[in-house]
């Protein structure tokens, strides 16, 4: 189970959102996160609201596509009430925990409620995550008869050492036959690596990268571990069973992945994600794009976060207690806050910044008063591209993307 949630503001009963939130909408597109909070097993790694089946005290997963849709009709009141323009969903992401532990009917039945209810705009890109040994050809092919058209397959590593270090528990080896399956039913694809494993050599994050190459998806996301308070590895770590990951090292993995993955045609568009792009497709992640823009998002399920028009909510963790409000007629919300004209820029600085189309020179003069000194710098440093800064968008060089979290700080201070 993740973390404490944020400490903010209570939620009001019947969710209505304050007119802050319906400023502008029609100029932001809109979105839904669909948390399916059930995992076989937990990793050791992982902080995310996830619940295996001895800590749903309760909760039914046969009951869940039920539950989450009375959130869906919740939500319509609420966007209604709140004089939020319709709009339709321009991409739909089912995220984890683990979807496709659920029957794949039970996921197109929520993505047709979803449909149903706000419609969807022509060629919305709807998505789930999946555990690569819990589906087949036929539960892919029955996503896309329903309606899906994108699949992210959770790979984390192609060494089994990596993955029991991480607890993962799925065969490496069936990475080839659902990223296959996925190519037959249709589906775009995409897969995920984890680099930084307490004890993951160089050597070992060349054969997991070399791996998910040669598995030719359309999309190859690589994310550095993140070693979260309250985890089992940051236990193990700190009672010194495992060693803490090297920064330097990690270094090396982002470069090589860079190198690697540009060799094989996928270009970088967001510090971890990299994607085949041409004139004629664009396979980069649509829903992620979105939060990096700070569009309109709501998210349904236990712990889910949502954001419309500046103001942001999550909903209560456990399933029990999710199940229980929305029974009772009322918003599963446990907090919110609204989110004050200079906390939304710094939120676009610090989003936008990891992106390769760049943050707005201008954007980061109004956040500093200071920055046209510190671009200067970025320059001299080798942290941005200089004709493009110049030009006035800041754009990570390699270097850059390795110390993007510095220059954040370092605009915002």
């Amino acid at each position: 189970m993740a973390g404490p949630l944020p400490i903010a503001d209570p939620a009001p009963a019947n969710g209505l959102l304050p007119l802050q939130a319906a400023q502008d909408a029609l100029q932001r597109s809109f979105h839904a996160y669909v948390h399916i909070p059930f995992c076989r097993v937990r990793c050791g790694y992982c902080d995310f609201n996830t619940y295996t089946a001895t800590e749903l005290e309760g909760a039914s997963q046969t009951d869940y596509a039920k539950v989450l849709i009375s959130e869906i009709a919740f939500s319509s009141r609420v966007l209604a009430d709140s004089s939020i323009p319709d709009r339709p969903l321009k991409t739909v992401f089912f995220g984890g925990g683990t979807p496709t532990q659920l029957p794949a009917a039970d996921l197109v039945e929520i993505l047709g409620q979803l449909r149903d209810t706000f419609g969807l705009e022509d060629g919305a890109e709807i998505t789930t995550e999946a555990n690569p040994d819990n589906v087949d050809f036929e539960y892919l092919q029955a996503l896309k008869n329903g309606g899906f058209n994108r699949v992210s397959f959770g790979m984390q590593s192609a060494v089994p050492s990596v993955l029991k270090t991480l607890e993962r528990t799925h065969n490496p080896e069936n990475l080839s036959l659902v990223v296959a399956a996925a190519k037959r039913a249709g589906l775009a694809n995409s897969v995920d690596l984890i680099y930084g494993a307490p004890g993951e050599t160089l050597d070992e994050w060349r054969i997991s990268l070399e791996a998910a190459i040669a598995l030719e998806p359309d999309h190859i996301s690589a994310y550095s571990l993140i070693v979260e308070d309250g985890t089992k590895l940051a236990r193990q770590i700190k009672n010194g069973e495992l060693p803490e990951p090297d920064e330097d090292l990690q270094a090396d993995k982002y470069e090589l992945a860079d190198e690697l993955l540009a060799a094989a045609g996928y270009r970088w568009y967001e510090v971890s994600n990299w994607a085949r792009q041409s004139e004629k497709t664009d396979n980069r992640s649509a829903h992620n794009i979105s939060y990096w823009q700070s569009q309109d998002w709501w998210g349904f399920g236990p712990g889910a976060h949502s954001h419309v028009g500046g103001v942001r909510w999550w909903n209560v963790k456990h399933p029990t207690g999710y199940a229980g409000k929305l029974a009772q007629g009322v918003s599963p919300a446990a907090g919110r806050e609204t989110l004050d004209q200079r906390t939304r820029l710094e939120e676009r600085v610090l989003l936008e910044i990891r992106v390769a189309k760049g943050l707005g020179a201008s954007l980061a003069k109004q956040v500093n008063s200071e920055a046209t000194k510190l671009i200067a710098g970025f320059i001299a440093d080798g942290l941005v591209d200089p004709k493009l800064a110049l030009a006035g968008t800041l754009t990570l060089t390699l270097k850059g993307r390795l110390l993007a979290d510095s220059l954040v700080r370092q605009l915002l201070a």
